[in-house]
């Protein structure tokens, strides 16, 4: 057996004792610049299913295309609020349009995405209807979700 086989063995069998044992093993917690970066990521992804969506509904909608959109944006929309976590506001240093108020005013910031998953979902299921008078409808609710939170806590570009 090879020298690093024997390292990499003993360091597997050291790793299963600790956690046999009640040992953790840390993990460390991604950068503030990570998660920025991954929010914005997210936020433009759901921006350009957005307007996807206003394309498609302004004019005869491709159910297919609609429902994608959507669930672009329930998806992401489920875990853009777990990547807003203490330390990943302007104080970071970090670039971002978060304002402070979504740390300072956490119950309704969490509302808002919450809100925005509801619609989002809505969104979905009038997607699945193939009635495009429920999918414009249910557009410009998720629309005057994201614009209500947006009023709240992310600054103007």
């Amino acid at each position: 057996m090879t020298r690093s086989k024997i390292a990499a063995l003993t360091a597997l069998g050291l790793a299963a004792a600790a956690m046999a044992g009640g040992a953790t093993l840390a993990v460390a917690a991604p950068s503030a610049s990570t998660t920025i970066a991954t929010r914005k990521a997210n936020f433009k992804k759901m921006g350009a299913a957005m307007k996807a969506l206003k394309g498609e509904l302004s004019g005869t909608p491709d159910k297919a295309k609609v429902l994608e959109a959507a669930k672009t944006i329930a998806a992401t929309g489920r875990v853009q609020g777990q990547l807003f976590p203490a330390g990943t506001g302007p104080s970071s240093g970090v670039e971002t349009d978060a304002l402070p108020a979504i740390w300072t005013n956490r119950a309704a910031f969490d509302a808002d995405m919450t809100k925005l998953v509801t619609e989002a979902d809505k969104l979905v299921a009038a997607a699945n209807t193939g009635n495009a008078a429920a999918m414009q409808a249910q557009f410009k609710a998720v629309g005057g979700t994201c614009g209500s939170c947006h009023k709240q806590f992310r600054a103007d570009d």
